[in-house]
């Protein structure tokens, strides 16, 4: 339908793969196999519930009567009753056992719970892809000599790689945070109203044992080792802020690069992929602009504000349960995985196909470099014999007069052969030219770049990663 407003994150940017796990198929399905996991286990533990009704509940896990359901919700107003009752329609010799003893949390937090792991690993497949790539990236340009910049002026020189590497270091920490969060996600059980299984005590006639082996069933049908310690009716809104702030980690990380990127293609060093028939301006049919570094700047910033409304979530829950997070929770968190998963899809597309320019590189060293080899000539000619304070101080007046006429009349930079010809000197053109090569400059930039992006290849070299995703739009 086109008169609807429709979510960008899944008409541009998303996967299909991420668009698939927040899905209405995935979600209720998901409620469906919680219900037949709790079905099984009360029945393991002694309730009566017979193998014809699990297994008409099973038949119908996938083939969801979502018209039942919605045109139900629409007198309940409640969701979670709408689909038990449209489950029961479809298997009615299970109606009376469907979700007994359970509170809406149960089908509700459980599922957000699994589909956030899921995600999560989606997450990490693409962002090791993404490091892979940069580690790759770094060495590749690991000599590559460029003019670093400090306050965005021109400082000394590095390398294409050494900056790569930083880029590929933040996303290492962030991969290391990931890590981190993942055994966090556990599942809720079941818990419930207030959190203290009474329900599940009745059904089992006091018998606590029973109504911890209960939980235990359920989480390893799901797939989980571990349940949440204590909780009310709901998982810990804690746990929401800690998956949202990892993914605004990431979106950090890769803000950080697009602006690098949109940087270095103003200064005609570097450009994005730009396909064979793209526009970049309406107006300008000569642009190039970089849009995916843009887009993943745009994006980023939507995840980072998204992370703000889990923890005012998270500060805001009344003791047991209130439901004023109910409709946030439906919008932050898919968006902030859907719009990570586009993030990291443009990262891999802009760093595995950049067009870079080392002739670029060396205009913008060659124009600095005679004011970064001053130090370096000086130290050269005081070794010769010279006096280095007459020295110091002619270096002075020569570079304030050259910088003054090419900021005033746009003149090239003649330092050197303001220097050269200066008898006070008193060097050759050929040593000259020993000093200027850029390679004197880099420090240990080479060798830092070459040192980690290897460290990171052996450590991720064997990970599962995504393929490259295709960029929509």
């Amino acid at each position: 339908m086109r008169n609807r407003y429709e979510n960008p994150l899944c008409e541009r940017y998303a996967s299909r793969r991420m668009q698939e796990i927040f899905s209405p198929d995935r979600k209720f399905s998901t409620w469906r196999k919680l219900w037949v996991a709790l079905a099984e286990s009360q029945k393991e533990l002694g309730l009566d519930i017979s193998d014809r009704q699990i297994e008409a509940m099973k038949d119908h896990i996938y083939d969801i009567n979502y018209d039942v359901a919605e045109e139900r919700e629409q007198e309940v107003r409640h969701d979670v009753m709408a689909h038990i009752y449209a489950y029961g329609v479809q298997c009615p010799e299970a109606r009376p056992i469907i979700h007994l003893g359970a509170t809406s949390s149960y089908v509700g937090d459980n599922t957000d719970l699994i589909l956030m792991r899921e995600a999560l690993l989606l997450i990490r497949e693409s962002l090791a892809g993404v490091i892979l790539a940069l580690a790759r990236f770094a060495l590749k340009y690991k000599s590559l000599p460029m003019l670093a910049y400090t306050h965005f002026q021109p400082a000394q020189p590095t390398t294409l790689g050494k900056r790569a590497a930083m880029w590929l270091q933040d996303l290492v920490s962030d991969m290391e945070t990931l890590e981190l969060v993942m055994p966090q996600i556990k599942l809720l059980g079941c818990r419930g109203a207030t959190g203290t299984a009474a329900s599940f005590l009745e059904l089992f006639d006091g018998d606590s044992e029973k109504v911890a082996r209960l939980e235990r069933l359920i989480a390893q049908k799901l797939g989980f080792d571990t349940v949440f310690d204590v909780s009310g009716q709901t998982y810990p809104r804690k746990l929401d802020y800690n998956v949202l702030s990892c993914l605004s980690g990431i979106a950090q990380s890769a803000w950080k690069f697009s602006n690098d990127i949109r940087l270095m293609s103003h200064l005609k060093e570097v450009d994005e992929p730009f396909e064979e028939k793209q526009v970049g301006s309406s107006a300008m049919a000569y642009k190039r602009n970089p849009m995916r570094s843009e887009r993943i700047s745009s994006l980023s910033r939507h995840v980072i504000s998204l992370a703000q409304g889990a923890a005012m979530t998270a500060s805001t829950q009344w003791l047991e349960r209130t439901l004023d997070d109910s409709a946030a929770r439906r919008i932050y968190i898919p968006e902030a995985f859907l719009a990570v998963d586009g993030i990291l899809s443009l990262y891999r597309n802009v760093i595995g196909n950049m067009k870079v320019y080392p002739a670029m590189m060396n205009k913008h060293l060659e124009d600095e470099l005679p004011f970064l080899a001053t130090e370096n000539i000086l130290m050269h000619c005081v070794k010769k014999g010279g006096d280095r304070q007459v020295l110091h101080e002619a270096i002075r007046e020569i570079a304030v007069s050259a910088a003054r006429d090419i900021k005033e009349t746009g003149a090239k930079n003649d330092l050197i052969e303001r220097i050269l010809k200066d008898g006070r000197f008193g060097m050759t053109r050929a040593e000259m030219e020993g000093l200027l090569s850029a390679d004197r400059f880099t420090g240990m930039a080479e060798r830092q770049a070459e040192e980690y992006a290897n460290k990171i290849l052996d450590r991720f070299g064997g990970e599962r990663t995504s393929e490259e995703a295709e960029i929509n739009v």
